[in-house]
């Protein structure tokens, strides 16, 4: 397949490129930073931001179902997050 844009370095702003399940875990990061998080099933995420230092949680509530998140994230912790059907877009 031809890809017309493999020259072109991506943006933050540039859709995404590749994507993996999460499995949510308190101590294993993502294999990749994330550009965004999809949600197939809404509850709270909880986070570990990429600019934020090791361990700093922040807990999304109410994160609805269908919805992509544009978070830059370092790990998805499994205590604290209720949302499912996770999908990490980088």
């Amino acid at each position: 397949m031809t890809d017309k844009f493999d020259t072109h370095s991506p943006s933050l702003t540039a859709p995404a490129s590749g994507a993996d399940p999460v499995i949510p875990s308190d101590t294993a990061s993502l294999p990749v930073a994330s550009r965004a998080i999809y949600v197939g099933g809404g509850g709270a995420l909880a986070v570990e931001l990429v600019g934020s230092p090791e361990d700093a949680v922040v807990t999304l509530q109410n994160v609805q179902a269908g919805m992509v998140y544009p978070l830059r994230v370092r790990r998805v912790r499994a205590t604290g997050t209720t949302a499912t059907g996770l999908v990490c877009f980088w």
